[in-house]
């Protein structure tokens, strides 16, 4: 059997939180009024799931806490802002409480409540789950975590604070096909990965264009006001919803914000990974006609490819490639002509000083370059796998309590890897920095172009360029606060 080989510095993430403390203690099955406190739900209880944004992914979230009826569950309140999109969800569910402001369900209802998913377009992900942490509500939370890097931080530090179990939406994190790459990686397989490259497809939704003219009247059934939460107001326009607000700084994050939870997770976490120290970007343009490139800076771009640096404990660097709208690296010489690389549109490739190795979507499908080799590699089984599932993990771990289970995605993982791509994020947004030029105010520069940004991450800072900073934390609209 083949020696295990393990990185340095890598151990903390790729052990999954096993070196925390866990209280071992008995118990006996008591009433929940009776226990009290936050974060526990007694043996005897079923776990009562709130549902905030309970249409499209939030539907499917919600049927996979429930099982079909099997899991230890109640789902007790449903809440969107939206009756259409709740319409499918809420007739599986007649028994739950509906309503369409989260923060009239957490007033009302949360001595009832004891755990809420979150599954609401990006920018209101961290005002819902902060206001049930601070209830002491477990939180289940749609990727990315959040839309701005100081919402990720603030998460991270109030999962902590208050105790509660949580778990991000990749699903991806407790797939075997991550927990394949790390064991080949224990076992030096491929040796140090010095350089990882991750793309996408995505985005299949409209980026790189203005804001449509064409003002739309609210369909009865959608609380616009409640939809824009956080935002800016704008006047409703058609074909925004449900869908194509991923596009939109105001709302979205961009093909990172989509995929880049499920592609990056697996070298984040083989490789050990917590914070950028810098990063670059370039992105892809759309012309307004033959001559003219737009200037749409509240649009995501077309396309783009982002370099991070991560330093690692022991002093090595990792270079971390992000590219989306179809761009792809160069094939590995490894790779024959007619294999797909990664699985297809989108994948992660990772090169070390003694081979390559790669995977899809969600670390499925992991492989060993030449693929010959993944059949033949011969490395035992290390690290468990997850059978019961991602939303079963966090339904098991809601019940047990904080601290008393392992889980794939909590937000002491989910956090620094949202900040991750948030960061790649803010240099994309900053390429499009414009500012007119002194002596010919109708001209402009991009000062935040063909740079490389430095980043301070315990003061969430870029050093080089300060009105990069301006994406770390964005202003709420009146009427909405983040409680921190």
């Amino acid at each position: 059997m083949q020696e295990d080989h393990k990185q340095p510095g890598a151990n903390s993430r790729r052990d999954f939180l096993k070196n925390s403390a866990l209280a071992a203690a008995g118990f006996m099955i008591v009433p929940r009024h009776v226990l009290g406190g936050k974060g526990f739900i007694a043996p005897s209880d079923r776990l009562q799931i709130a549902g905030i944004g309970v249409g499209g992914k939030g539907q499917s979230d919600i049927a996979e806490f429930s099982n079909k009826g099997l899991a230890p569950v109640d789902i007790a309140f449903l809440c969107d802002v939206d009756d259409r999109r709740s319409a499918t969800t809420r007739a599986n569910f007649p028994k739950a409480k509906y309503y369409k402001d989260f923060r009239e369900m957490l007033e009302k209802e949360h001595k009832h409540i004891d755990a809420v998913s979150v599954s609401t377009p990006d920018h209101q992900h961290a005002v819902a789950a902060m206001a049930a942490m601070q209830l002491g509500k477990h939180v289940y939370v749609q990727k990315p975590l959040t839309h701005d890097i100081y919402e990720a931080r603030a998460l991270t530090a109030a999962a902590k604070k208050y105790k509660v179990v949580t778990q991000m939406g990749n699903q991806g994190s407790s797939g075997d096909g991550v927990r394949q790459l790390m064991e080949w990686y224990n076992a030096g397989l491929v040796g140090d990965v010095h350089t990882v490259y991750c793309w996408t497809d995505r985005p299949v939704w409209p980026q790189g264009i203005p804001w449509s003219a064409n003002k739309a009247e609210v369909p009865k059934e959608l609380n616009w006001d409640l939809w824009l939460g956080t935002a800016p107001y704008k006047d409703f326009v058609d074909k925004l919803v449900p869908f194509n607000w991923r596009g939109w700084w105001d709302y979205g994050t961009g093909a990172l914000g989509d995929m880049g939870c499920h592609i990056i997770e697996p070298p984040f976490r083989v490789l050990g990974l917590e914070y950028p120290s810098e990063v670059e970007c370039s992105v892809g343009s759309v012309y307004v006609d033959e001559f003219k490139r737009g200037y749409f800076p509240d649009s995501c771009p077309p396309s783009s490819h982002v370099t991070l640096r991560f330093k690692k404990p022991d002093g090595k660097t990792v270079t971390l490639h992000w590219m989306d709208g179809g761009i792809q690296p160069e094939r590995p010489e490894e790779l024959g002509p007619n294999e797909t690389m990664g699985d297809g549109g989108n994948g992660a490739l990772f090169i070390g000083t003694k081979g390559k190795m790669m995977c899809g979507t969600y670390g499925i499908n992991p492989q060993l370059l030449p693929t010959s080799k993944t059949a033949t590699a011969g490395v035992a089984q290390t690290i468990a796998r997850v059978p019961e599932g991602h939303y079963q993990q966090w339904v098991n771990g809601a019940i047990a309590g904080y601290g008393k289970k392992q889980l794939s995605s909590p937000f002491e993982i989910a956090g620094p890897l949202t900040e991750t791509l948030l960061m790649a994020n803010l240099a994309i947004r900053s390429f499009d920095i414009r500012v007119s030029k002194p002596e010919n105010p109708a001209q402009f520069s991009y000062p935040g172009r063909y740079i490389k940004l430095l980043w301070d991450q315990q003061a969430m800072k870029v050093t080089n360029f300060d009105a990069a900073n301006q994406f770390v934390k964005r202003q709420y609209r009146e009427g909405w606060s983040l409680g921190v």
